[in-house]
């Protein structure tokens, strides 16, 4: 089987998409039948994923721009083509599209105006071609059925997975590495998300700062993730609470060093309030955090009774929640070996073993 994958979501700082992009294209080529991976960006078939990676692609206007099309559709037309990012390449015909959420859709008013444009413009056209549709969840493939009328048939859910580097830790191993963060293990709570308004950071910082004085001194909430968008009073949030000392915010933190932050941390929250899938709790059970979620969305699937679901526009109860969790031990100790045994379920391996028998069943 010769397979192209769409990698135009790789980048430094991987998101979730890209995530999910990279571990399929290093995984897919090692599944049975398999004989040739291609991969497809910035409007260009190359056969390296040094090449993407490294950003050695040519540049896109290299040719004529009739004739790279013509070009690039020929390449594309004789493999399978998988779009892991929403939207199908214009060049291709036909190919697999993975559809990770309709946040766009459900909660316009959570994301920037042109990517609202983006999806009017392609993601239609790209439904319509589309040969077979992944999602992350049940909870997103039963919400494409019902509001874009996909049959059912064409459409398979398959869970992502947890990348290795996520597994629990001793203090004493990460003690020094979260130093240079200026946190120490089992002191801080962990929120790992991009600022933008659907992951509700601005209700989770109105909840934290609503804990009783003293819960809040003595375990300060960490905030590691992208910058984001729409978020200028979130912002404003954020530098009342680190001025407030009860708040730590890092940013965007590399893979190895998230792993760290995971494996310290004595609770970790993401009250988002719409995902496809949601990786950040996954990796925080998996790394034996005890974790809240949002009670909404596909997060109730993916989590089950492993977190602790929380209404994150309740701000009083998601702050009797946060404080409940930060002083019982027994129930993080529970909670702890249950999200171990959740997160046990998804792996990459499995997503790609997945995805490779759809490629199977569209050949």
């Amino acid at each position: 089987m010769d397979v192209t994958i769409v990698v135009d979501a790789l980048g430094p700082q991987l998101s979730g998409i890209g995530r999910y992009t990279w571990e399929l294209c290093r995984r897919v080529p090692l599944e049975p039948d398999i004989e040739r991976v291609g991969y497809f960006a910035n409007g260009t078939y190359v056969q390296q994923l040094d090449s993407v990676l490294d950003r050695r692609l040519p540049a896109r206007n290299w040719l004529p721009k009739r004739l790279g099309r013509h070009l690039a559709k020929r390449r594309l037309n004789r493999t399978l083509v998988h779009a892991p990012n929403y939207f199908l390449p214009r060049e291709a015909e036909t190919g697999i599209l993975t559809v990770h959420d309709l946040s766009v859709y459900r909660y316009p008013e959570t994301h920037p105006t042109d990517r609202i444009r983006a999806f009017e413009r392609h993601f239609e056209s790209s439904l319509a071609r589309a040969l077979h549709v992944i999602t992350d969840s049940e909870t997103v493939r039963s919400e494409l059925i019902a509001d874009f009328g996909v049959p059912e048939s064409a459409v398979t859910s398959v869970f992502l997975g947890v990348a290795a580097a996520f597994y629990p830790r001793g203090g004493a191993e990460i003690a020094e590495q979260l130093a240079a963060l200026g946190v120490s293990p089992g002191q801080y709570a962990l929120c790992v998300s991009t600022l933008e308004p659907r992951k509700k950071v601005s209700e989770l910082l109105r909840a934290w700062g609503g804990l009783p004085t003293r819960v809040r001194n003595s375990t300060p909430l960490v905030l590691a993730g992208g910058s984001g968008w729409l978020n200028e009073s979130l912002r404003e949030q954020i530098r009342d609470g680190v001025a407030a000392g009860w708040l730590r915010h890092l940013g965007f933190v590399p893979e190895a060093d998230l792993a760290l932050l995971y494996a310290g941390a004595t609770l970790f929250l993401y009250p988002s309030i719409y995902e496809g899938f949601g990786l950040p709790p996954v990796e925080a059970m998996a790394s034996g955090t005890p974790v809240i979620v949002a009670n909404s969305s596909c997060l109730p699937e993916v989590c089950g009774d492993a977190a602790l679901c929380i209404d994150p526009n309740d701000i009083a109860g998601f702050s009797s929640a946060i404080a409940a969790a930060l002083t019982d031990a027994e129930w993080r100790a529970d909670a702890r070996q249950r999200g171990l045994k959740r997160a046990a379920r998804y792996r990459w391996e499995e997503c790609a073993k997945q995805t490779v028998q759809i490629y199977r069943q569209c050949q």
